[in-house]
């Protein structure tokens, strides 16, 4: 199993909760997909995209069980990240934390990812 990330408000999980799904945060609707990360890239998209925000969380989810709406691509210095063209169905979601904000204002992802 291949384990991939999303930072998130916990506002936007809450809703999700309620709705059953992730829709997306204003950014990947723009985008016209949800943000992943794996774990190798995870503390980067932490700090550049997420540093100073409270009250976030952090998903994560199985990246064979998304299916072919997941699709790996180029972004980041060229790395292939994973994108999620649909809704994140909150039953596929593994396991969701809270990432409060550690000494240097990103958030901290503790012992979520090795």
């Amino acid at each position: 199993m291949t384990r991939i990330y999303k930072i998130l408000g916990r506002d936007a999980w809450d809703a999700a909760l309620a709705r059953g799904r992730f829709e997306g945060s204003a950014v990947d609707r723009a985008d016209g997909f949800i943000h992943f990360s794996t774990a190798g890239q995870l503390r980067e998209t932490a700090r550049r995209h997420f540093g100073g925000q409270s009250d976030l969380m952090v998903l994560a989810a199985d990246a064979e069980a998304l299916g072919p709406s997941l699709r790996w691509e180029p972004s980041r210095g060229g790395a292939l990240f994973p994108h999620l063209y649909g809704p994140l169905a909150v039953a596929s979601v593994l396991e969701a934390r809270p990432a409060p904000l550690a000494a240097d204002g990103a958030p901290d992802l503790g012992d979520l990812i090795p």
